[in-house]
């Protein structure tokens, strides 16, 4: 009898030893991160059969158990993942509203100003120092553009450097996985019944940590190894076999690197904006929101460039020649090439070029040209829409492929020297660099086209409230030569009777004024009918400039006309045209001529903080979630301190029975041979 209870005393003990220091264990490591509070798994010994009943023989502790609740961890897992993207992408927006907040109201600044001192050339045109202000502020305008490109880049260079230092990390968890997982395979082969705590909540701790740069899953298999899934379910680690995550250069554009999963000598590449986590959220940040604001300034850019470059060239400068451009020409061979990248896989070798025909109709929607072997296709990614393009050679000019249906703005052109293969593609980004290569061309300020070449001046017997405008000068110096009468009749002019002309058409006829009709023919005339207007080239078929005639010119009475005088009757140094070009800041352009210039920007600064604030309450919400979410995998499996010391009170109090037991049985024996000396 005292044998068997020194055995259970003593088993007692010994079990009250291990729970001790499973609890001892569980308060050491109530700091450490990952830890999972650990349990002494206790049960008692099989009865003896004793004087025909069965009596106990004291316990003993079978196992210590992580205590682990899956559904909880992969709670905590998922919802980290999204705190992982949600955080990085509020930094990347915030950092990105400051730079349109800054840079973009340089910008704002440097366009009023630059209007402002185009307004004093259009009043004191012959004024040398006025024009000298307005070439300082162009330059300053272009700067501010090519400033705010740079810190677009910037952004672009630290995403690409995160990108990489993730991938690296990544790769360095997967090779740990795979290590502990060999580990957990070897302990298993040697029959051990345990289960190694130690290094299950290493592994889980890795896979946390993974957690915050990818959504992570998990599949365990019999002998407790791991294969380690990221994003959509790409496997990283497979059993003992790590996979490495790699970058390299973008393709077709360069600077937007790229992700490839290297197993041996296997290579497969990976879509970043798939993977989750703050991962995931670099690949968001720039190839949307970001590369959507760049598109936006890069349109906005090549719009004033155009628009003044154009205005420029319908203008005479104070030495009585045509404007010469502003900013850089947007059609330059640079640009032109720039805005076709040609990916790798490619296997012709053509670089096309991509040539702006109307800045007004410029979207920012992503498109990609594709070659089967016969025709081109234009692809709108952003839209889904498709237009046949023709075939190599075709178009006008020859080689020139402008879309139609609808019109984008732009021709895709090819060029000479290459060849083309079925399957070869191309993305096109019309407006790409628009802003970074953005300069004041202009020098000399006598150079800036102030001065109309030509003006209608309408009779002071007109009584109707239409109009006759100039437009398209394409040759200023030639327009300033002309002096000519435009007549608008209700009826046909003499000595045509009115019945030749139905009611309600109007006919006009343009004639130099000094040898008017009948002793010499017009040098144009027709008809349009009310609420209509005409466009007149003159000369006809390469015209030097346009005539407009808008609303109904007629004046009342038989054979009433209303008659308008064109020419430069204000001479070389007048200021009407830089009145038109400081105009142009109030015209919608952009956007399908829905914004000026400043609205265009002031949206594009409005989307991006709306943004920022919306991706604000995305990282609250997700910090909230996962708050709860590790709150509830802790109620669990973190550790208690209270519960812990209520337990050290507990097994202390059960070793000190447990020796009581074993100082009974000792007693006890010594009674035992007190009694047979």
């Amino acid at each position: 009898m005292s044998v068997n209870l020194y055995n259970t005393g003593v088993s007692g003990l010994l079990a009250a030893q291990q729970q001790l220091a499973t609890t001892g264990n569980n308060i050491a490591n109530v700091n450490t991160e990952g830890y999972n509070r650990q349990r002494a798994e206790q049960n008692s010994s099989v009865g003896l059969f004793s004087g025909g009943n069965y009596v106990g023989s004291g316990t003993y502790v079978n196992d210590i158990t992580r205590l682990y609740e899956q559904f909880s961890h992969k709670e905590q897992l998922l919802n980290q993942s999204k705190l992982g993207n949600a955080d990085l992408l509020q930094g990347r927006l915030t950092q990105l509203d400051q730079v349109m907040s800054t840079s973009g109201n340089a910008v704002v600044g440097s366009l009023n100003s630059f209007y402002q001192s185009l307004n004093g050339v259009a009043d004191n045109p012959n004024d040398l120092g006025l024009r000298s202000i307005v070439l300082n502020q162009a330059n300053i305008l272009s700067k501010d553009f090519n400033e705010l490109t740079n810190n677009f880049d910037n952004m672009t260079k630290a995403v690409n450097g995160e990108i990489e230092q993730i991938a690296t990390k990544i790769s360095e968890i997967s090779n740990e996985l795979a290590k502990i997982n060999e580990t957990i395979m070897q302990t298993q082969g040697l029959n051990q019944t345990g289960q190694p705590n130690d290094l299950l909540d290493k592994r889980d701790q890795l896979i946390g940590e993974l957690s915050k740069f990818t959504k992570v899953t998990t599949v365990e298999d019999a002998n407790g190894v791991l294969t380690v899934m990221i994003g959509q379910g790409t496997t990283l680690v497979a059993g003992i076999t790590p996979m490495t995550v790699q970058v390299k250069a973008g393709d077709p554009d360069p600077n937007k690197t790229q992700l490839t999963l290297v197993s041996g000598n296997s290579r497969v590449a990976l879509n970043g904006s798939t993977l989750g986590g703050s991962l995931a959220a670099n690949f968001e940040f720039r190839d949307e929101h970001l590369n959507q604001t760049r598109k936006e300034i890069d349109r906005l850019a090549m719009s004033i460039s155009s628009i003044l470059n154009d205005s420029q060239a319908s203008g005479l400068d104070l030495n009585g020649f045509q404007g010469a451009n502003f900013f850089t020409d947007i059609n330059t061979t640079q640009l032109q090439q720039g805005r076709a990248l040609a990916p790798s896989s490619n296997t012709g070798t053509t670089q096309p070029q991509v040539a702006i025909n109307d800045v007004s109709l410029l979207s920012t929607d992503d498109f990609e040209v594709r070659f089967d072997g016969t025709d081109f296709t234009l692809y709108n990614l952003t839209t889904g829409g498709s237009e046949n393009l023709g075939g190599p050679g075709t178009g006008i000019p020859a080689g020139t492929h402008t879309p139609t249906t609808p019109d984008y703005g732009f021709s895709f052109i090819e060029t000479a020297g290459g060849t083309l293969q079925a399957g070869d593609k191309f993305t096109i980004v019309p407006t790409k660099n628009s802003a970074a290569l953005m300069q004041a061309t202009l020098t000399d300020g006598n150079a800036i086209a102030a001065s109309t070449a030509i003006a209608v001046t309408p009779s002071s017997n007109n009584v109707s409230n239409g109009k006759i405008e100039i437009t398209n000068v394409t040759n200023p110096v030639a327009a300033s030569g002309y002096d000519l009468t435009i007549d608008v009749y209700e009826t046909p002019p003499p000595p045509l009777p009115a019945a030749q002309i139905p009611t309600g058409i109007f006919e006009y006829r343009v004639y130099n004024t000094s040898t008017p009709p009948p002793g010499t023919p017009a040098i144009a005339s027709g008809s349009y009918a009310t609420g209509a207007s005409a466009i007149i080239d003159i000369p006809a078929g390469s015209p030097d400039f346009q005539i407009e005639i808008k609303g109904d010119l007629a004046g009342a009475g038989a054979n009433a006309r209303e008659t308008f005088t064109l020419g430069n009757s204000f001479g070389v140094g007048n200021g009407n045209h830089a009145v038109a070009m400081a105009k142009t800041q109030e015209i919608g352009v952009v956007n399908a001529g829905k914004q000026t210039f400043s609205e265009s920007l002031a949206v594009s600064t409005s989307i991006v903080g709306s943004k920022a604030s919306n991706a604000d309450l995305s990282a609250d919400t997700a910090q909230a979630l996962f708050t709860q979410a590790y709150n509830r995998n802790q109620a669990t499996s973190g550790v208690n301190l209270d519960e812990e010391a209520a337990n050290l009170l507990r097994y202390q109090q059960a070793y000190q029975a447990a020796s009581q037991i074993i100082s009974t049985a000792n007693t006890i024996f010594d009674t035992i041979l007190s009694a047979v000396r």
